[in-house]
């Protein structure tokens, strides 16, 4: 298969998916090409009707299916199909995706295509297996705890994986029997309105999926603060975060599940692998050109293996390979837009200005599109903008340790406790360092998540709440009733 395209030759879609029909749409938001900056189309932007639209069709198909109340694997079943048309239509969904988004076409189809076809067969799996509980009582009576679906879910993407970003919030929200009105991101809404068209063509039932896209503003707003949302879901910024949470309670009350910003560390021991763990935090911060929630984009390693290891780093972040995401060849991503571009570049000669050292990087790469240097600084302090800040891009900041509750001192972040990374041989440090982090995951002599979708993802602090992924993700999607019955 050759994946290498001409992305001007690519029929972009320009319409909402409601109640399993292609809503036309007007003009919108101005969109550009990260990976050469020219403007290529817009993002239309639906308007509080149009969601109020899709919202009642998405009731009106939950209860016109009865999707909830079926036998559970015949939900099953039919997100297995959708999956399967997923990995089919690979190809076609790597080029929609290519064009707008970060992501690289030979990795969109080799990882985040073939990773959202795992996650949603692996929340399929949970609708014929996990269910109501009889709960110990007296004998003269009976106790149930039952559970049921929501209803319809609200749920905001962000643009950095659009396509596996998607899996997360439809998987789990489908499996458990609830219908979706899903909102991307205004810079890479097309490949999810994709997979939305699959879904009918696999079985789902018209109207349990619906895609209006648009801005926070307008969109955005509408879909959170809607009456008849029953849930609401989104993965993206803390800022973001906390505006939804005032808009849902101006609103009402409902349910949220928010996985948002990050600032994680990365607490490397003067026993660690130094090959094995070079290598694991230059991919941390040059995957996506850093823009992602996990970066691990600080730093903090023993002092005594500082230097040999910061040498490896930068061999590694130096070697990137850039190009245009549509190129197969491509391995290093450009950055969203032109506004983050400008906005990483501010906080490093912010952070330089202030007294840090870089090492490598620190410059907007001169080429066409949004690129930025892997960034490598040194000598910054906690207060260091670069370290305080959630800078969504490929830039990384060294600090020392002599010892481990100063490693721990460093590691604390005061706003973000997303993610964390220890690296060393002893097993009871590592127990013991992880117990202390405060971060909701913690990867041990590795960086980043895998293709394990058991375990949960979330954040302690202002990095979110509730859980995605995991048998938790599809627990987050029902909501209980406790019965009890007299015999």
């Amino acid at each position: 298969m050759t994946l290498s395209f001409d992305p001007d030759t690519i029929s972009l879609p320009h319409y909402h998916f409601i109640g399993g029909e292609r809503v036309d749409a007007s003009e919108g938001i101005a969109m550009h090409r990260p990976s050469d900056g020219v403007a290529f189309g817009d993002c239309p932007v639906a308007s509080a009707d149009l969601v109020d639209q899709a919202v009642q069709i998405a009731k009106t198909a939950l209860k016109g299916s009865n999707w909830g109340g079926v036998r559970p694997r015949d939900r099953t079943r039919a997100m297995q199909r959708w999956a399967d048309l997923i990995e089919q239509d690979a190809e076609h969904l790597a080029k929609l995706e290519a064009v707008s988004s970060t992501r690289p076409v030979g990795h969109l189809v080799a990882g985040d295509i073939a990773v959202t076809a795992e996650q949603i067969r692996f929340f399929a799996e949970f609708a014929d297996k996990e269910g109501s509980d009889l709960v110990p009582t007296s004998d003269t009576s009976l106790g149930l705890i039952m559970t049921e679906p929501y209803g319809v879910v609200g749920a905001i993407t962000p643009w950095n994986f659009p396509l596996s970003m998607a899996g997360w919030k439809l998987g789990p929200a489908l499996a458990a029997g609830n219908a979706v009105v899903l909102k991307p991101s205004e810079m890479t809404p097309f490949s999810t309105l994709r997979i939305a068209e699959l879904s009918v063509e696999a079985g789902i039932p018209a109207g349990l999926i619906n895609v209006v896209l648009g801005d926070g503003l307008v969109t955005g707003n509408a879909l959170t603060g809607h009456g008849d949302i029953s849930k609401v879901s989104f993965t993206g910024s803390t800022t973001a975060g906390a505006a939804i949470m005032q808009n849902v309670a101006r609103n009402g009350i409902k349910p949220m599940t928010l996985e948002l910003g990050g600032k994680s560390p990365q607490v490397v021991f003067a026993d660690a692998d130094i090959e094995r763990t070079a290598k694991a935090v230059a991919q941390s911060i040059i995957s996506n050109a850093g823009q992602a929630c996990v970066a691990g984009s600080r730093l903090i390693v023993a002092q005594e293996i500082a230097e040999e290891l910061i040498s490896a780093i930068a061999a590694i972040m130096c070697r990137v390979e850039t190009g245009p995401t549509w190129d197969e060849k491509t391995q290093y991503s450009p950055i969203i837009s032109q506004k983050q571009i400008e906005r990483i570049d501010a906080i490093v000669r912010a952070a330089i200005g202030a007294g840090a050292e870089c090492l490598t990087g620190g410059q907007i790469m001169d080429r066409d599109g949004y690129f930025y240097a892997p960034t490598l600084l040194a000598n910054v302090t906690q207060d260091s903008p670069a370290v305080t800040e959630e800078i969504f891009g490929p830039v990384l900041t060294l600090q020392t340790f002599q010892d481990e509750e100063e490693a721990l001192a460093l590691a604390d972040h005061p706003t973000y406790g997303l993610a964390a990374g220890i690296f060393t041989r002893d097993l009871a440090r590592a127990i013991r360092v992880t117990r202390k982090l405060q971060a909701g995951t913690i990867w041990v002599n590795r960086y980043g998540r895998s293709r394990d979708h058991i375990l949960p993802t979330g954040g302690y602090k202002s990095s979110g709440i509730g859980k995605d992924l995991g048998r938790e993700a599809f627990i987050a999607n029902r909501k209980s009733k406790s019965v009890l019955i007299d015999l």
